[in-house]
């Protein structure tokens, strides 16, 4: 009778712990499964606690030579605290699968957060960087004549809104193709490098210097005083530009020709006031000394 009881329990234990396995499967919140963890723990702390009570007792009626019938109730009351606490050990045994199950998923949801983040922020760079080199010059890391329209484009539009006068300086190196041609594309890049820096400290807040192509620079002066002002400041480009450089143990010095536009009397508009700069550029290029031609 207690074998085929035992049997018995064995099958209803299995049936439910697979009861209790697919009810956990299906309660897949984290939250959830912890409170399901915690209220198995708690049963099976309370049916092992009873299964000691009740051996124990059995324990003492088997010392004591108990009738029969009382051993076999004390045996079946032993055998349900046994179905209990097995009943509750498979539960605990699926929720804490479950729970491992849920923690391993939130990891790799994590991950894959993670990887999305690092690769987002490697995009931005990259859009970032494509940006900065579509606007900026490859050698020198000065603004492109593209973004140096861009700039004048909106000085201008402050330039009508508060009366300012801006100039447009059109630079040229004399004797750059010879530098090239003699020692090679490296030291004229290298020298083209130096003209960019000594360009850039002329500029002031809203001032942009800028490489147009080849040995031709593009200088945007803001709130240029008047002519005068914008002429003695091409004037110092000149004579700085005109100092020897020390390359690679090579001294090497060029000169520039300037040209100058000034808004309004020279153009209102970028393709006038770079047309005009340039012609003016040529016409320096055309005098013996080299002065700022009007």
């Amino acid at each position: 009778m207690a074998i085929k009881k035992r049997s018995k329990i064995k099958a209803k234990v299995a049936a439910r712990a697979k009861a209790a396995r697919n009810a956990v499967l299906k309660a897949r919140p984290l939250a959830r499964v912890l409170d399901q963890s915690k209220g198995v723990q708690g049963k099976v702390k309370t049916a092992g606690i009873n299964l000691g009570r009740v051996n124990k007792v059995l324990k003492e009626e088997t010392k004591t030579g108990a009738p029969a019938a009382a051993m076999v109730e004390a045996l079946e009351k032993s055998a349900d605290v046994e179905e209990k606490v097995q009943e509750a050990a498979d539960e605990l045994v699926v929720v804490n699968e479950a729970l491992s199950g849920e923690i391993d998923a939130r990891h790799a949801i994590e991950e894959r957060l993670l990887l999305s983040h690092e690769a987002l922020a490697i995009s931005r760079e990259e859009a970032k960087r494509a940006r900065h080199e579509s606007l900026h010059d490859e050698v020198t890391g000065l603004p492109n004549a593209a973004l140096f329209r861009d700039r004048l484009k909106s000085a201008l539009a402050q330039a009508r809104r508060h009366s300012w006068r801006i100039a447009v300086m059109f630079i040229d190196l004399d004797g750059f193709k010879q530098v090239n041609d003699t020692y090679g594309h490296d030291m004229g890049d290298a020298l083209l490098q130096l003209v960019a820096e000594r360009l850039q400290a002329f500029v002031r807040g809203g001032d942009t210097v800028s490489r147009r192509s080849g040995d031709e620079f593009l200088f945007l002066m803001l709130e240029a005083k008047d002519e005068d002002n914008a002429r003695a400041m091409a004037q110092r480009i000149i004579e700085v530009i005109a100092q020897p450089v020390l390359i690679s143990g090579v001294e090497l010095s060029v000169t520039a020709s300037v040209g100058l536009a000034m808004y309004p009397g020279d153009g209102t508009t970028v393709a006038m006031l770079l047309k005009n700069a340039d012609l003016a550029m040529y016409e320096a290029k055309g005098r013996s000394k080299k002065r700022v031609p009007r």
